[in-house]
């Protein structure tokens, strides 16, 4: 049976200063909810209240979306950290992301981890909890965005914390399961905002998707994300959101 409902997220409010990054403009009004860069990987306090102003007026959940302090390497670098300065970098981003989120009249929704902090997290149970712990600290009704069956999932199932099991719509997977996040290629994810669309639909219906490879692989999914910074990203949402449409899939925020 298929799922009736699905959230479609996206990363946001990644420029910085003079430079503009991403599709913001055209992608917010098509997700049902945003993670917006808190100033490490990208972002800046001007950005970030703009962004936060935007999803607001669109009734758009609003997420903090906390990476590794890495402008440079826009936090896909892998760094070496201690669990207890990942927490306190995390709690940094969740709180100033926040402010600006109290001051639009608006509520803090989840906090989803960037990048190689994202990547690494899944396999490392000590930098899951890190952030998990920082989560609940700040706000334990908030939700956190992970891939199913990993570390960060079983950290925070373990401390308490809502788990929002997450699909990248514009990433492929390998057989075992897991998403191809850096050096991808679209053709990898279905190549045609149409195609992809339809991986979607197939991916709430049957619950599998194809991986690179060939052959199916098992997803579990409340979300599915697409990077506003991938190549036509929001024709891809936009087929995304009408083939959900045609098979009477609702999309709206995790509650």
């Amino acid at each position: 049976m298929i799922r009736r409902t699905i959230d479609l997220n996206g990363d946001m409010g990644e420029s910085f200063g003079l430079y503009r990054y991403g599709a913001d403009d055209q992608l917010l009004p098509l997700v049902s909810s945003a993670n917006i860069a808190c100033g490490f990987h990208a972002g800046d306090p001007t950005v970030m209240r703009a962004t936060v102003a935007q999803a607001k007026r669109l009734n758009v959940a609003i997420g903090a979306h906390v990476g590794f302090p890495d402008l440079l390497g826009f936090g896909r670098r892998r760094i070496q950290v201690r669990p207890s300065d990942l927490k306190n970098t995390v709690t940094y981003q969740i709180g100033a992301l926040d402010a600006f989120v109290r001051a639009a009249g608006a509520r803090l929704h989840h906090v989803k981890p960037h990048g190689a902090l994202y990547m690494m997290a899944l396999e490392d149970a000590d930098l899951s909890r890190a952030v998990v712990e920082a989560t609940l600290d700040h706000d334990d009704q908030l939700m956190i965005y992970t891939i199913s069956d990993s570390a960060t999932h079983h950290e925070a199932d373990r401390l308490g914390l809502r788990v929002v099991p997450e699909f990248f719509g514009d990433r492929g997977y390998h057989s075992d399961g897991k998403v191809k996040m850096f050096d991808w290629k679209i053709e990898e994810a279905g190549g045609t905002p149409k195609a992809i669309g339809k991986r979607m639909v197939r991916l709430l219906r049957e619950h599998v998707v194809e991986s690179i490879e060939g052959g199916d692989i098992s997803v579990e999914a409340e979300t599915v994300c697409v990077h506003s910074d991938t190549p036509n990203a929001p024709a891809i949402v936009l087929a995304i959101r009408q083939a959900l449409r045609r098979a009477g899939v609702r999309i709206a925020p995790p509650r």
